[in-house]
């Protein structure tokens, strides 16, 4: 009996989860705003309807999406952060994770930061910002675990740290993408990352 169930429901998990690949596929090609429906069936060599026979709504695809977005970046996150040595170096392997996820899903930025998609749908949105709030509280967590172990500042304001830390990320990503291929956004995140290292490390004792 429940081998006939998972008989039935696995053509459906996997025609989802190909709509969701298509579907980051084609916002890295054309841009979150511009993607449709039939852009993703046409891709795909269907029909709309059978797009539509798996998600309601166009805006259940993107919800689909954000929720695969999230699952993936906190594997690579949960990852980089269970080999490191101390919290310091969780942020910094988490960093790099999250650069090499970017550089091998380019889409993934835009898809968080669409204007269009936030305005949109307040389920989009308020997804969106709890994958965001999250990984905030995630890296505010790692830094108040540093301050105890004495390795950044007791007086370091974890939260606006990690919200500088998500910033430092959107910004050179989109530099990234405004200047093309003239900047390497893993060289710029080289050139960065030691710039918020230095900011949260604890300082030497000065004589």
């Amino acid at each position: 009996m429940s081998h006939e169930v998972i008989q039935r429901r696995m053509p459906t998990e996997e025609r989802q989860n190909e709509i969701i690949r298509v579907a980051v596929e084609l916002a890295a090609e054309k841009g979150v705003d511009s993607v449709t429906t039939q852009n993703m069936a046409d891709a795909m060599k269907v029909t709309q309807g059978a797009i539509f026979k798996h998600f309601a709504t166009k805006d259940d695809i993107w919800v689909a999406v954000m929720r695969w977005i999230r699952e993936q970046l906190m594997k690579v996150l949960e990852k980089a952060a269970s080999e490191a040595t101390d919290p310091i170096n969780a942020i910094e392997r988490m960093f790099f994770a999250h650069i090499a996820f970017i550089s091998k899903h380019p889409a993934i930025p835009r898809l968080l930061f669409s204007e269009l998609l936030h305005k949109k749908s307040s389920k989009l949105r308020d997804l969106i910002q709890e994958i965001i709030s999250g990984y905030e509280a995630k890296i505010a967590g790692l830094l108040d675990t540093a301050k105890k172990q004495s390795l950044a500042p007791p007086d370091l304001d974890s939260k606006s740290a990690a919200v500088l830390y998500i910033g430092m990320i959107q910004g050179l990503v989109m530099q990234a993408s405004i200047f093309g291929g003239k900047r390497s956004l893993l060289d710029e995140a080289k050139k960065t990352f030691p710039i918020f290292l230095h900011g949260i490390k604890k300082r030497g004792t000065e004589v």
